[in-house]
């Protein structure tokens, strides 16, 4: 397959250098213009290009979904958000189907003939109303619905007791912290960092001494961001040294950690790291990627959230991982009641 798609490629490649060797004018050919027959050829060749082009994007959108994230959002924001993108992907791919029938079956119907002349007019003040004002009802229903969601995931004003979590990314891993019981952050920054204190938490602060740092599993070693499912979790995010990007696919969630400031989102947990895991879009997924380590002589893996960094941020940049974990509130209160804070820690 991959030979074929060379040849192809190779084809195409001479085929585009005769031409332009033609529009040069390099060739003996005194009479370029194109004959019939050959504006015969050509409209053919469109018309299959057409059906190559659409067979592409079919098999493109569902042959090829059992690597995408699976349907089931894993926050309550993030349903709004896929009901935004499915809306907008209907629209596109109409759009782009019925744009590009029109666009060959026009170039194949009005292919060159010595018998037709093409007809000319200025224009059409019915036609510039109509795709100005569809586009223009359509762009301003989508940003309406975009923003409404946006602030949902951007205003946490009315969240009745939420959890507050700072992210903090550096090169080339994760750390965070919870706010304690006064549900506050201590100030934390850069010239802070000394020892221990690879956060930069600023612990004169009076809200820093409660706050609970994330501490490796002591049965794996791991670090594991577990979060409530059913509460609104504020994320505050800081960076080091350069622009990360805090990237939960499975809860649609992502926004830039910047050096030097504090940027926020929140979302809902809605779905458990176990209920997850009975999910059918992630069973056939990692049913396929264990077919894949088995045959690599590498051992089964199960689903797993991920915070991940979205932006190249240097060469570890992949390493930057960190294991969410989604649970019942009781359970997550008893984990956390499990850890210690920094006046404890000290």
């Amino acid at each position: 397959m991959k030979a074929l798609f060379y040849i192809i490629i190779f084809v195409a490649l001479l085929v585009a250098c005769w031409q332009f060797v033609k529009l040069l004018g390099l060739t003996k050919i005194e009479n370029q213009t194109a004959t019939d027959k050959e504006n015969n050829i050509n409209g053919w060749l469109l018309l299959a290009m057409m059906a190559f082009i659409f067979g592409l994007m079919i098999w493109s959108l569902f042959g090829t979904r059992h690597v995408l994230l699976p349907q089931l959002s894993a926050s309550e924001e993030g349903y709004h958000i896929d009901i935004l993108f499915k809306i907008t992907m209907t629209m596109i791919l109409i759009v782009q189907f019925v744009m590009q029938i029109l666009i060959f079956w026009f170039s194949f119907k009005y292919r060159g003939n010595v018998n037709k002349k093409a007809y000319f007019f200025a224009d059409s003040h019915k036609l510039e109303i109509w795709w100005t004002v569809i586009p223009a009802s359509v762009l301003f229903i989508l940003i309406g619905y975009g923003l409404w969601t946006w602030n949902q995931v951007m205003d946490s004003s009315d969240a009745e007791n939420p959890l507050v979590v700072e992210l903090y990314a550096k090169q080339f891993a994760w750390e965070a912290r919870y706010a304690g019981e006064d549900g506050t952050l201590g100030y934390g920054n850069v010239r802070f960092i000394e020892g221990s204190n690879t956060m930069g938490v600023d612990m004169s602060d009076k809200n820093s001494a409660d706050d609970i740092p994330l501490t490796p599993d002591p049965t794996s070693f791991v670090k594991e961001l577990h979060l409530p499912k059913g509460r609104k979790v504020i994320f505050k995010l800081r960076a080091q040294e350069s622009l990360h990007s805090a990237y939960m696919p499975h809860f649609r969630a992502q926004m830039n950690c910047v050096p030097g400031m504090v940027t926020q989102m929140a979302f809902t947990p809605s779905v458990t790291t176990a209920e997850m895991r009975k999910n059918k879009d992630i069973i056939k997924k990692y049913e396929g990627i264990n077919k894949i380590r088995k045959a690599k002589g590498e051992e089964p893996v199960e689903f797993d959230y991920l915070l991940l960094c979205n932006k190249i941020c240097g060469s570890g940049h992949y390493n930057m991982q960190l294991k969410i974990v989604v649970e019942e509130e009781a359970e997550f209160n008893k984990w956390l009641a499990s850890q210690k804070t920094f006046a404890e820690s000290n």
